[in-house]
């Protein structure tokens, strides 16, 4: 094969593998609801937009014994709260995690979590493609009596 063929081909693989090693996914409108002493869970909620197809498959944060994603479910009038292990991000497609349904619980505090304070949260996000992205991001914490943020992307569960 000729060395400008081969040459090409190298070039136009490197690309290919730069592009997928940019799989990006982005928080956006992230938070954490305050709590108060001795309370020992709370919830962070935020905007997850992953550019390819990806699932969100771990969280964890120093704060916290156990962090687990939850789906809010509700059986006739009674809400009650479910694990999820894997939360699908569709490639585009802005997913909210907030009070209402899907959402991230900080169990077993290790310590009151405090308006004005940043919580450390890890995301782990999963790819298509089988590429994994860490995500390591500053939450703000609000008010205890916060509400989730106005904003179009909630029927994107």
């Amino acid at each position: 094969m000729p060395q400008s063929i081969t040459r090409s081909l190298a070039v136009l693989a490197l690309l290919g593998l730069s592009a997928s090693a940019l799989a990006q996914t982005t928080v956006t409108e992230s938070w954490v609801r305050a709590s108060v002493p001795q309370q020992q869970s709370t919830g962070a909620f935020m905007v997850l937009t992953a550019d390819t197809d990806s699932a969100l498959t771990n969280v964890a944060s120093p704060i916290a014994k156990t962090v687990q994603i939850h789906a809010m479910t509700m059986d006739g009038d009674v809400m009650g709260m479910k694990q999820v292990e894997v939360l699908t991000l569709p490639a585009g497609k802005p997913v909210a995690l907030d009070p209402n349904g899907y959402h991230v619980m900080l169990m077993g505090l290790k310590q009151q979590v405090k308006e004005g304070e940043n919580v450390p949260l890890t995301l782990t996000v999963k790819t298509a493609a089988g590429e994994t992205q860490t995500l390591e991001v500053e939450v703000p914490v609000r008010a205890l009596t916060a509400e989730a943020p106005e904003h179009d992307h909630a029927h994107m569960h």
